[in-house]
């Protein structure tokens, strides 16, 4: 069944994983998300791997949204992997992260990064940004499958 997920969320933060999915629930742009915790996760989940064996590879989500700062793989290097294969390369990717570092931004840019946001601080700001970002990658935009 294609695009049984829409939204993979990648993000090691349970108060801001929360915070998302809440944003996204209340734009009514929840219903196929799925939630990982950490970077080796999220490549297992994008390249049918471990615990997603039983997932195909070409079921790609409509759009990832990547911490950078992770436990096991980093952000940087899921998205180096995901735009390095030619199956997922065209998945868009979203870094959002509270990283505002300049080598961070162009290393996000140089490997083929879709958005990079920097994370509000405040609840409404950070809802209002998830709630567009959703808007626009699963209904505005027109991606390759």
């Amino acid at each position: 069944m294609p695009n049984t997920v829409e939204i993979l969320l990648v993000e090691d933060n349970p108060h801001d994983a929360e915070m998302t999915v809440r944003a996204l629930k209340k734009a009514n742009l929840a219903n196929k998300l799925i939630h990982v915790k950490d970077g080796a996760e999220a490549l297992d989940f994008i390249f049918s791997r471990g615990d997603f064996s039983d997932r195909q590879i070409e079921d790609k989500p409509k759009v990832i949204l990547l911490d950078i700062k992770m436990p096991k793989v980093d952000g940087i290097e899921v998205l180096r992997q995901i735009k390095a294969n030619e199956i997922t390369k065209t998945i868009p990717v979203v870094i959002m992260t509270s990283s505002k570092e300049e080598q961070d931004i162009i290393i996000s840019y140089d490997l083929g990064v879709n958005s990079y946001v920097v994370k509000p601080v405040d609840f409404e700001g950070f809802a209002k940004a998830v709630s567009q970002l959703g808007f626009y990658w699963l209904i505005t935009n027109q991606g390759v499958m």
